[in-house]
């Protein structure tokens, strides 16, 4: 073969070579339906749900008024240019799509099927709309500041639960998780499931005035709150809380407390009830009205559960946007609680009746028991709870204590 075929040859292998590469289809940037967002997304639902006022706030968990507040509020942060090569997603649409998945604890696998956005640019949007909702909402989650302000707060307990100077409800709940890679036994609790640890006090309003996440399950429950600042401040006396102040209808005086299960530590700020063990009829009746403040922050754990579905499931993001996602039901709770949008449903509250008596009646599933704590206790916190004791027995006590509290 001379040396001009053996040319002709490796340039015909070229050419086919060539045509090969150049010839392979394109990899699409994005899905042919992904484009039709405007034509096929959910939004174009919720144009008909506004009809139908109840289905809107069911999908959406708030009413139609309650959401254009909240998108007026967060739309300078969460607002996108659009580029030449595509359309930038709505502050509408990264709202809706934020509170859907909140609302329904779907997958992003799940919910790009609703909203027309793929799972990777949920993956951006979700985080960013909590980061800002957090931000536009920071007023509606208060710790006090002042004696006033706490004043203000044993004021409301006092009125509609009948416990003098208690300055909030503290429980924990565990958040059900998909773990991080390598981290198994770190976030396995004694529920036998993956969690973090949600810590939160509320008032008698049942809103929510201090929460952190985070704190892995493995940590024992009574443990997680001595992870939290805001008991490193309580034991610091830096949270400014009043001092002894004389109750309603009272010629005692009696210390300002926090209000626990048997998960926490006795302490002089922060009482819980008495063990089986040690009950006599006096502390059963301190029992009784210590539960009726202290079970404020249970309901509130249950009506998170039931309107934020995302707490039915097992969320699988990062711990620290797991945290966000958290923290930004905890903020939207208050937020809803306040606009008047009938977020917490008649059923889902303890309710005063005429006689005083109170009827427990929300759904609880979700909320894990702590385990109990007993531990080393101070004079001191021994001796405040029994301040309490002898106050609800005496002075402090009501006609019906006693029929509730031998139930």
């Amino acid at each position: 073969m001379d040396s001009s075929s053996e040319e002709d040859i490796l340039l015909t292998a070229t050419a086919v070579c060539c045509h090969l590469i150049t010839s392979k289809p394109k990899k699409k940037w994005t899905k042919e339906w992904l484009k039709k967002r405007y034509q096929l997304s959910h939004i174009n639902l919720l144009n008909e749900l506004s009809l139908e006022p109840s289905d809107w706030r069911n999908y959406l968990r708030m009413d139609e008024y309650t959401y254009f507040k909240l998108l007026e509020l967060v739309t300078p942060y969460i607002v996108k240019q659009d580029t030449k090569m595509r359309q930038a997603v709505s502050p509408n649409e990264r709202l809706t799509a934020t509170l859907r998945f909140l609302a329904s604890g779907m997958s992003y696998e799940e919910l790009k099927f609703q909203t027309v956005i793929s799972p990777q640019l949920l993956g951006v949007i979700i985080p960013e709309t909590c980061k800002a909702i957090l931000m536009v909402l920071k007023d509606y989650m208060k710790m006090p500041e002042t004696e006033a302000e706490w004043r203000t707060i044993a004021k409301g307990f006092e009125e509609r639960w009948q416990f003098p100077n208690c300055l909030g409800a503290i429980d924990g709940k565990h958040v059900r998780i998909v773990p991080p890679p390598g981290s198994i036994a770190t976030y396995y609790n004694y529920k036998k499931f993956f969690s973090i640890v949600l810590m939160a006090c509320a008032n008698a309003n049942y809103e929510i005035i201090w929460c952190e996440a985070g704190v892995n399950g493995r940590r024992s429950d009574g443990g997680a709150i001595t992870e939290t600042r805001f008991y490193k401040k309580l034991n610091n006396h830096d949270l400014n809380i009043p001092n002894k102040k004389e109750p309603q209808n009272s010629t005692k005086d009696l210390p300002f407390v926090f209000v626990a299960d048997e998960a926490f530590k006795l302490t002089p700020d922060l009482m819980k009830p008495f063990g089986k063990n040690a009950l006599t009829p006096e502390r059963r009746v301190y029992n009784y009205r210590l539960s009726r403040a202290r079970r404020v922050i249970e309901n509130v754990f249950g009506i998170m559960t039931r309107r934020f579905r995302i707490f039915n499931t097992a969320i699988n993001l990062s711990i620290q946007r797991i945290d966000l996602v958290v923290l930004t039901c905890c903020i939207l709770h208050n937020f809803l609680r306040r606009s008047g949008s009938n977020y917490s449903d008649y059923e889902l509250s303890d309710i005063d009746d005429s006689t005083s008596t109170v009827e427990d009646n929300i759904p609880v599933q979700g909320i894990i028991p702590l385990n109990v704590i007993n531990g080393n206790v101070s004079n001191d916190a021994k001796f405040v709870r029994e301040e309490y004791v002898q106050h609800f027995n005496g002075e402090g006590a009501v006609s019906w204590q006693n029929e509730r509290a031998f139930i």
